[in-house]
């Protein structure tokens, strides 16, 4: 018999099969087909079970993870699915474009599409505002990725949001405090989950999601994982001179610069890459970026928690 895990940890996983949900262990202590990831199974993921025992994986068309630092290996967050939302707001807590930028490369990597969610809008007209937020959303429009200016409280922006999602099974990602739990409320009116403020001291949120999710709304034909809030989010491991391929405006240039593939895009005359970057078709946010995860890949960069 097979099962769609909703959530679930170590080795006891809730899973929905059919109509019921129901708790199952995995048979033994390595399950087929999870070897080398952090944790063996994600929202998402369809596996095949006995009794109370899962006895094998589906097959996956996909994967959404991260690196963890702490185990030194992938962590899938969500498994199958349709689209990464990564969720994020203009102010509080503080707009993070190099966050975003991560979150991006590992969807262009998962081969998975992606959109950005500005949420809580309704307030991006208040005291610290950046107006170079505007700016870099735009630029991300620019190089293809959609973006929803909405306020999951106020309903803001949420009639383009649920067209984009309908039909699909996406996968909700970003820092605590940036409301994805109230988004989900906010699709799914009767479900319990929990919310919280802002800590105002450290213009933080607060962890509210301890564990990623599956849900479905009341369409029954329309999913969103909900997963718990990053601080920092780390890509999963490629080699550094293949980062070029994940950034979506630079991977066109790749071999084309005068020191073809082995230019390193810093200094050397005639690269493509710098060129761009002077002449505004990449941006300089986007560029830094680049730098900072390929200097990572080689594991000579260690940046802060907001980087």
């Amino acid at each position: 018999m097979t099962a769609t895990v909703i959530r679930g940890s170590r080795n006891i996983f809730k899973v929905q099969a059919d109509d019921e949900l129901i708790e199952l262990r995995i048979k033994g202590k390595i399950l087929r087909g999870c070897e080398g990831f952090y944790n063996p199974l994600a929202p998402g993921d369809s596996v095949e079970y006995e009794g109370r025992l899962i006895t094998g994986l589906g097959l996956r068309k996909n994967r959404f993870a991260r690196f963890n630092q702490k185990g030194q290996a992938p962590q899938i967050l969500a498994a199958n699915v349709d689209l990464v939302l990564c969720m994020t707001t203009p102010q509080s807590p503080p707009f993070r474009p190099r966050f975003i930028d991560r979150v991006i490369f590992e969807a262009d990597f998962a081969k998975i599409p992606a959109a950005i969610i500005c949420n809580k809008y309704d307030l991006s007209e208040g005291e610290g505002f950046d107006p170079d937020t505007e700016e870099r959303l735009e630029d991300f429009i620019r190089i293809g990725i959609p973006v929803f200016r909405i306020s999951a409280k106020t309903g803001l922006g949420m009639d383009d949001l649920q067209k984009m999602i309908n039909g699909r099974i996406s996968v909700l990602c970003g820092q605590s405090g940036v409301g994805k739990s109230t988004l989900v409320k906010r699709l799914i009116p009767d479900i319990e989950i929990k919310t919280a403020a802002i800590n105002e001291k450290y213009s933080r949120g607060n962890h509210t999601t301890i564990q990623a999710c599956l849900y479905e709304l009341p369409d029954c034909e329309t999913s969103i994982i909900d997963t718990p809030g990053i601080r920092r989010f780390v890509p999963e491991r490629v080699p550094p001179e293949n980062v070029i391929m994940y950034f979506r405006e630079f991977y066109p240039l790749a071999g084309k610069c005068s020191f073809g593939l082995s230019c390193s895009h810093t200094e050397e005359p005639g690269c493509k890459i710098l060129e761009a970057v002077h002449a505004g078709v990449i941006h300089q946010d986007r560029y830094e970026s680049f730098l900072r995860i390929r200097d990572e890949m080689e594991g000579t960069g260690i940046y802060p928690d907001y980087d």
